[in-house]
């Protein structure tokens, strides 16, 4: 069973390397696995990653539904030079994001070079893995540059 083997390998290397979002996602699958609830694996498939963008809103729109961040603080923000760039960022984020999810749809079995550069940020460069979709939009975006020193 080589993927209950890389589930494995997963939660070990998440309890190591102190990411409890690899180990919970690695133990969830394997106790799917186990209890051999397989309709689960669909669910996911279809509507995982919208579930989990979802949360991922949820989570950054809380200051505005708990009155932390002010309208008068967004319209600052929005004129500002850090608002600014804010917009950008997000905008490019956004498009790196499609990408990403066209390149994940195309070439699946990419997922495992993001998971092990998410463990490589958490561990070397104390990062947070949030952004599986903008690893896969820079991949996208860097394939087309190696694609020229290739030739």
């Amino acid at each position: 069973m080589p993927g209950v083997n890389i589930l494995v390998a997963l939660l070990l290397i998440g309890i190591v390397a102190h990411s409890n979002l690899i180990a919970t996602a690695a133990s969830i699958l394997l106790i799917v696995k186990y209890t051999n609830l397989n309709f689960v694996y669909s669910l996911l498939d279809r509507r995982g990653l919208e579930l989990g963008l979802l949360f991922l809103m949820l989570a950054i729109m809380v200051p505005l539904a708990n009155g932390t961040v002010s309208a008068g603080d967004i319209m600052y923000n929005l004129v500002s030079v850090p608002g600014i760039l804010a917009v950008a960022g997000g905008a490019g984020a956004t498009y790196l994001n499609a990408r990403g999810l066209t390149l994940l749809k195309a070439d699946p079995e990419i997922i495992f070079g993001m998971v092990l550069g998410s463990i490589l940020g958490i561990v070397f460069l104390h990062g947070v893995p949030v952004g599986p979709l903008m690893a896969a939009g820079l991949a996208a975006l860097f394939m087309p540059v190696i694609r020229l020193f290739r030739r």
